[in-house]
């Protein structure tokens, strides 16, 4: 008799994720009808105890906010992809007990953006500087040969922008918000803010404008998008994202590769119809 296999997403908030979907579609084409895929509401507090309360029927879990770094001094081994941008939103969870932590979020950009045509790009332009932020200036470190310029609302950020870009060997310049709209005229714009920051940019998008990749998928499109697709630009989405990083955290976690990634996708934009 096959034994029951356990993945889970743990974060606060966490009612809206859409990881469930992706992953419990994985494992029904997979054919993996003993692995289950829950969510959990967890915080930094409760993080120890939770990890510290699994048994060996676990497999893996994916982190979403407030855990992406708080869980690295509990884990036995971090990925350099995680390492490299101090941020882990994949466990996996060995017979033994020994945990390791990855970063599926930078591969998961590179190659959302390479099923987009998008191999390389001479330089890219960022919107915001939260944690995402660094996970894209990871991804670019791979696909951009020159400069990168984040626009910030504040000096702080941006000098933690440009301690990124040593970090990560890209070349970062900050620039004002306020001047965002001369971000949009950039080969490659990656917009890593909250719902609704954008917005007002959407009626400055170029009359030709080249690539965006806008993080957020629900809702979706996003006006800024939505002006970017219609002007005849290339788009990327949050979820394009979302469903690439769960193809390799399904990989990871089961050992079956490749992870259906159609399958995963449809099932995430059913859902995100239904909402």
């Amino acid at each position: 008799m096959t034994s029951s296999r356990r993945a889970a997403v743990l974060g606060s908030p966490i009612a809206h994720s859409l990881s469930p979907v992706l992953h419990r579609a994985a494992y029904a084409e997979l054919g993996l009808a003993h692995w289950s895929y829950d969510r959990f509401e967890v915080d930094e507090a409760a993080l120890p105890g939770f990890l510290d309360g699994l048994g060996s029927e676990w497999a893996g879990l994916s982190l979403t906010m407030p855990l992406k770094r708080a869980v690295i001094p509990l884990l036995d081994t971090v990925s350099d992809t995680a390492a490299s941008v101090e941020a882990v939103n994949t466990v996996v969870l060995a017979d033994d007990g020994r945990r390791t932590g990855d970063n599926t979020d930078i591969p998961g950009m590179v190659a959302a953006l390479r099923e987009h045509g998008i191999e390389q790009v001479d330089s890219a332009a960022i919107l915001g500087a939260g944690a995402t932020a660094s996970s894209a200036l990871a991804a670019l470190a791979r696909v951009c040969t020159g400069e990168v310029v984040a626009y910030v609302r504040s000096a702080a950020r941006a000098a933690e922008m440009r301690q990124w870009g040593e970090r990560l060997g890209v070349q970062v310049r900050t620039a004002d918000w306020a001047r965002a709209e001369q971000a949009l005229a950039a080969p490659l714009v990656i917009a890593t803010t909250p719902a609704g920051t954008t917005d007002a940019l959407a009626g400055a998008v170029p009359e030709r404008p080249a690539a965006l990749f806008d993080v957020l998928y629900d809702p979706w499109p996003t006006p800024l998008a939505a002006r970017w697709s219609l002007a005849g630009g290339a788009v990327v989405s949050g979820l394009d994202l979302l469903v690439h990083q769960a193809v390799l955290q399904v990989e990871q976690m089961t050992g079956r590769s490749p992870a259906p990634l159609g399958v995963m996708r449809r099932a995430g934009e059913k859902a995100l119809a239904d909402r």
